[in-house]
């Protein structure tokens, strides 16, 4: 599972793209793990994990905050690590990508910026979404390395 999400995140950084080669990989391997009982996940939970990482994730990309690779990155983590372990997974990748989004605002010059239309958003429902999404604000980056600090924190236990 390491491995897996450490290679997307890097690829992430440096591409900006998640290949469906390494997320199918991830997801094969968890089901193949999961049929041959080799890990503690049993066939159905790696199948479950994967549907719910998958419908944990979607919401995201329908709005335009993350992509269909983290999607299915996070999907195909789902299968080593279970329904409890996705679930908790998903809280804890949540909060390091709330951690690299201001690092990342910060590293751009525009901290205060982003802290104030993230205000005005909860504020708003979200009225302001397509003002944060739009290209020219360049508010994106990569966040498969948030996916694979997450699903760590998770798989270890924590």
């Amino acid at each position: 599972m390491a491995g897996g999400a450490g290679a997307g995140a890097v690829i992430d950084m440096w591409t900006r793209r998640l290949p469906n080669s390494l997320t199918f990989g991830i997801a094969g391997l968890g089901l193949a793990l999961a049929a041959s009982q080799r890990s503690g996940v049993g066939l159905a939970e790696a199948a479950a994990g994967f549907g719910l990482g998958l419908l944990l994730m979607l919401p995201g990309h329908l709005v335009g905050a993350t992509g269909a690779g983290d999607v299915k990155l996070f999907a195909a983590l789902g299968t080593l690590l279970g329904v409890r372990g996705i679930v908790a997974a998903f809280f804890y990748t949540a909060i390091a990508g709330g951690v690299v989004a201001l690092v990342v605002a910060a590293q751009r010059r525009r901290l205060q910026s982003t802290m104030e239309r993230t205000v005005a958003l909860v504020a708003t429902g979200g009225a302001n979404l397509a003002e944060i999404e739009h290209a020219a604000a360049d508010n994106r980056f990569a966040y498969a390395p948030a996916i694979a600090l997450g699903t760590l924190v998770a798989a270890l236990g924590f």
